[in-house]
């Protein structure tokens, strides 16, 4: 049996120094990340905004993945915690309300050397001090570009009108719901799509949520990518000078001209992972991962969404 986990290295500087948020169990007496077990039909991004907020008060979007840690349990149970590095910003910070409960009873921001003495395993030391020497090589701090492929939508099949219209079967759209908390989990501040309803109908549950306007860009669609591609490849190009973290909402046939522009980016390892986005199912992202510093891509992550129950068109 295998549990999972999430949780959060918390990170800022202060003062030019690098410091990172623990927090200490009493019923353990001991020192660590915030994480906890992730809930039924949960995604593990969302379970590690959920428990940083549960245990340490602060309201965080999810920044760099790093390295997943292993363990046994009691009863051949084995344990499996996900992390995420997240830079706190001042405000942030001010907003953030710890209050000691029952699980965590202290929380305290710690420079490297003090995070080395307190926390209580060895585990943990080893992901502050890969969380530190990604923050040295200025690759901690980055931004996210979401390709997201359009939620489940009516075979071609059964639509008799144009294409650009053909709208999500009703799981497409209970799918376009169940993104919007996990794409939550990370900082979007840039919605860009397929000006086709399919995609528009995917991001529009979460751009209402976030109170983001959308951006619809032609070039995304599958006729824009078909008749010009090269337009397409200069709106993700423009797309990447921002330093914003953003969704790019497409369809299928366009994936490969999107990824292609991105993997321009990209290291060898990560430009093959790139390249796997081809095969997104519908409602499934690719988070890629872009230094803020040296624009290079240094992670990619692909998540589902979260599962619905199939619904009939009829019904």
């Amino acid at each position: 049996m295998k549990v999972y986990a999430a949780g959060i290295v918390c990170w800022r500087v202060e003062s030019k120094q690098f410091k990172v948020l623990i927090v200490h169990r009493g019923q353990y007496n001991d020192w660590g990340w915030p994480k906890g077990k992730q809930d039924p039909g949960e995604t593990l991004p969302v379970t590690a905004v959920r428990e940083t907020k549960e245990e340490a008060g602060i309201k965080v979007r999810l920044g760099r993945k790093l390295t997943e840690i292993r363990y046994d349990l009691p009863k051949g149970i084995s344990k499996e915690v996900h992390y995420w590095a997240s830079k706190v910003t001042d405000k942030e910070l001010a907003k953030a309300k710890f209050k000691p409960n029952k699980e965590i009873d202290e929380i305290r921001w710690v420079t490297l050397e003090e995070a080395e003495k307190l926390l209580s395993y060895e585990r943990d030391i080893e992901l502050l001090h890969q969380a530190h020497e990604l923050y040295e090589q200025s690759e901690l701090e980055t931004r996210a570009i979401i390709v997201l492929r359009h939620a489940e939508a009516l075979p071609r099949s059964e639509w008799n009108k144009t294409d650009g219209e053909r709208p999500l079967t009703e799981t497409g759209k209970l799918q376009a719901k169940s993104l919007t908390k996990l794409l939550s989990a990370f900082n979007i501040r840039r919605v860009v799509t397929s000006p086709w309803k399919r995609c528009l109908d995917t991001v529009k549950p979460f751009g209402k949520k976030q109170k983001l306007t959308i951006i619809e860009r032609s070039q995304l669609s599958e006729l824009g990518n078909q008749k010009n591609p090269a337009k397409t490849t200069r709106v993700i190009k423009d797309s990447l000078k921002e330093h914003k973290s953003m969704i790019l909402c497409t369809h299928r046939p366009a994936l490969p001209t999107v990824l292609d522009t991105i993997s321009n980016y990209a290291k060898n390892d990560k430009s093959i992972e790139i390249q796997e986005g081809r095969t997104l199912s519908p409602a499934e992202m690719m988070v890629i991962r872009m230094s803020l510093k040296t624009r290079n891509i240094v992670g990619v992550e692909v998540y589902n969404a979260p599962e619905v129950a199939q619904v009939s068109a009829v019904a």
